[in-house]
């Protein structure tokens, strides 16, 4: 009976070693994942996805993630091309597509990219201008991508995309800027109010020329022009004279003025220098002379 025993204690022990040898030597490995297999420390190659078999206590397995990794850069401090510090942070997406050159070629490829990207991201935008470094965002994420991806090609790493996310400057800095741009906006509204008035008077000439054609034009725009202030509900009554009806008014006093005398000489007043003043203007009237005449000076 104890021998009976024995041999079932053997055979459980011997069931149990094994399970226990098929679940050391079994693994099973998502769709997005490979398995590099090191045999006694030499590399065997990928495997995967599935099921992976193993040898138990010879082989080695080193699971590695083939998904797109989101790395986000912290804010790295900047000096640009033009001396105006800043800090700027950025996110780099990248992704394993050699498993077993991401293992052997590098230790912790994730560290690794992190450093060269943020080493590669302050040297690349401390070659450019703030301007280069607001306004032109894509040239220098082009850059920065395609030196860290070359940086990142021998250890199986390829590198899809660096975005720059904030730039941050100084407070001094920013109110520059902004007065800088409240300048520029005011320039462009002072030209464009000149180019309105430069185009307004043009027109108006035009108007002027068409006009001039026909004087009774001019009337029915005076009429218009009535009609449109007696529309305001004003107590102010505007009434039109045309130069016409003045103008011969105006061109009899003119001859009044010419054919009236001149004071004799004995009406003129003596003594003081008003009188001496009123004689100088008017002999530089008669003779139509050109410079003042100063009081107590006779006229020519």
């Amino acid at each position: 009976m104890s021998v009976v025993a024995a041999v079932v204690i053997v055979i459980a022990l011997l069931g149990v070693l094994a399970l226990t040898v098929a679940a050391a030597s079994v693994r099973i490995l998502r769709e997005y994942e490979r398995a590099v297999v090191f045999r006694l420390g030499r590399l065997v190659g990928e495997k995967g996805p599935g099921l992976v078999l193993l040898i138990p206590a010879v082989d080695r397995m080193v699971r590695v993630d083939l998904r797109t990794v989101t790395l986000d850069i912290p804010p790295q401090s900047v000096i640009t091309r033009d001396n105006v510090p800043a800090k700027v942070n950025a996110v780099c997406y990248f992704r394993v597509i050699d498993a077993a050159r991401a293992v052997v070629e590098v230790e912790r490829y994730l560290l690794a990219t992190t450093q060269i990207a943020q080493t590669t991201m302050r040297s690349v935008l401390g070659k450019a201008d703030l301007d280069m470094l607001l306004s032109e965002r894509e040239q220098l994420n082009e850059a920065v991508q395609q030196i860290v991806d070359d940086h990142t090609d021998p250890w199986g790493i390829k590198v899809t995309t660096v975005e720059i996310k904030d730039v941050e400057i100084p407070t001094a800095m920013q109110r520059a800027m902004a007065l800088g741009a409240e300048a520029e906006r005011e320039r462009r509204a002072k030209v464009i109010h000149a180019e309105g008035e430069f185009q307004a008077s043009k027109r108006l000439r035009d108007a002027a020329d068409i006009i001039s054609e026909n004087p009774a034009s001019l009337q029915l725009r005076y009429l218009q022009t009535l009609t449109e202030i007696g529309g305001m509900n004003n107590s102010t009554v505007v009434f039109p004279l045309p130069l016409d009806i003045v103008r011969p008014f105006v061109e009899a006093l003119g001859s009044v003025a010419r054919d009236a005398p001149e004071p004799d000489a004995d009406t003129r007043l003596d003594g003081g220098p008003q009188s001496e003043l009123t004689e100088a203007a008017g002999a530089a009237l008669r003779n139509g002379a050109d410079r003042p005449v100063t009081a107590g000076s006779p006229a020519s």
